[in-house]
């Protein structure tokens, strides 16, 4: 017997956290969508629905409009997030056509639930993120503290640890949808957290941390791939931020003035260069060898520590004077003589060590979170 709501049409929603997506048209089990931008901007990548009414069907989602995304250069070779209970997120059968319908994705999925998630990366919930930072407060010799507010009031929450001397700023997802970032957070805070930890105590004892797990809640909240809730790109202001533009930037930054910054590190994810890389601060005007060789040194420890790290694959260096100071890696060096740096981990899968059942997942994420933590521990040996 046919059941008519099996074989009627699927449903798709994305109005929730970070929810991101808008239906053109709907047959069946096909559907044809499109990417809301990020408001007040041109900036699209970022996606985030699910659909119901979808047990045992075989899905055909098709995201339109795509070769005028942010990064069209991340759609060739990338496959989409699914998920069936937002905890595992695997990847779905994902072809990219650049001719059809202004650049199309097209994701195909026989799902066994009735409800399943689909991402362009797996998403890092607000809720989560709560969780997070009440958790890791409640340890043992954390201090948690507001810097500021977002344009929407939401806190711009910071977790400080340590004695040391040596100043330690890490802070991720100034570019929202790059949500491996607050992943990589969540393993770098387990690791400081857990007194059991060597690399944790280590880090303790010789330095005084400071992590903002979330630069740019509201573009969280909003599904946005790279804009704070005015639209601006956050990693564009740090030369001059503003109480009206990027209130966010100017806490952080207030905060750095107060404590002074030895070490940065900028959590991001990259959406075309399937490698996990550091972009260091060549081209700084106050530029010294010996400031950049302790960025170099850091970058090799990485490297021999964990295979899913490399230095082939990155960003072209900038020409001596000519950095971009409203980047934050950039401004962070020359204000503060810092060793600063921009992690970069992939939306795709890592090209070195591939994995074909997730591609670039949280558990790595989490895993070169105390990777990079460790490799600290060796760097401050010199």
């Amino acid at each position: 017997m046919n059941d008519p709501v099996r074989n009627g049409d699927i449903q798709i929603n994305a109005a929730f956290d970070s929810g991101n997506i808008e239906i053109v048209s709907i047959s069946g089990a096909e559907a044809k969508l499109t990417i809301r931008k990020d408001k007040e901007s041109d900036f699209y990548q970022w996606f985030h629905f699910r659909v119901s009414g979808a047990a045992g069907r075989e899905l055909e989602l098709h995201l339109t409009g795509l070769a005028s995304a942010a990064y069209p250069a991340g759609w060739p070779d990338y496959q989409a997030c699914v998920s069936e209970d937002r905890e595992w997120w695997g990847r779905a059968d994902t072809i990219w056509n650049k001719e059809r319908d202004g650049g199309t994705l097209t994701i195909r999925y026989r799902p066994g639930s009735d409800i399943v998630w689909f991402a362009y990366f797996a998403p890092y919930s607000i809720e989560r993120h709560h969780d997070l930072v009440a958790q890791s407060a409640a340890c043992e010799g954390v201090t948690y503290r507001c810097l500021g507010t977002s344009i929407d009031g939401q806190p711009i929450d910071c977790l400080e640890m340590g004695s040391g001397p040596l100043q330690v700023w890490l802070y991720a997802r100034q570019h929202p949808g790059e949500s491996m970032a607050e992943w990589w957070m969540e393993g770098a805070l387990e690791c400081l957290t857990d007194t059991a930890d060597p690399v944790g105590r280590v880090l303790r004892e010789k330095c005084t941390l400071h992590l903002v797990p979330n630069a740019n809640p509201d573009g969280s909240c909003r599904g946005h791939l790279r804009t704070n809730a005015k639209g601006v790109n956050l990693n564009r202001e740090w030369h001059e931020p503003s109480a009206e533009q990027s209130p966010e930037v100017l806490a952080i930054r207030n905060a750095m003035d107060e404590t002074g910054v030895d070490f940065a590190m900028d959590v991001h994810g990259d959406e075309a260069i399937p490698a996990v890389f550091l972009a260091g601060f060549e081209g700084i005007p106050s530029w010294k060898d010996e400031q950049g060789k302790r960025f170099y040194r850091y970058q090799s420890i990485l490297a021999r520590r964990t295979p899913d790290f490399q230095t082939a694959l990155g960003y072209p260096k900038s020409a001596p004077g000519r950095a971009n100071l409203t980047m934050s890696t950039n401004q962070v060096a020359e204000r503060f003589g810092a060793c600063a740096m921009t992690l970069e981990m992939p939306f795709k899968d890592n090209r070195d060590l591939p994995d074909p059942a997730q591609g670039w997942s949280p558990e790595r994420s989490k895993i070169l979170g105390r990777e990079c933590l460790a490799a600290l521990v060796e760097w401050l040996e010199d």
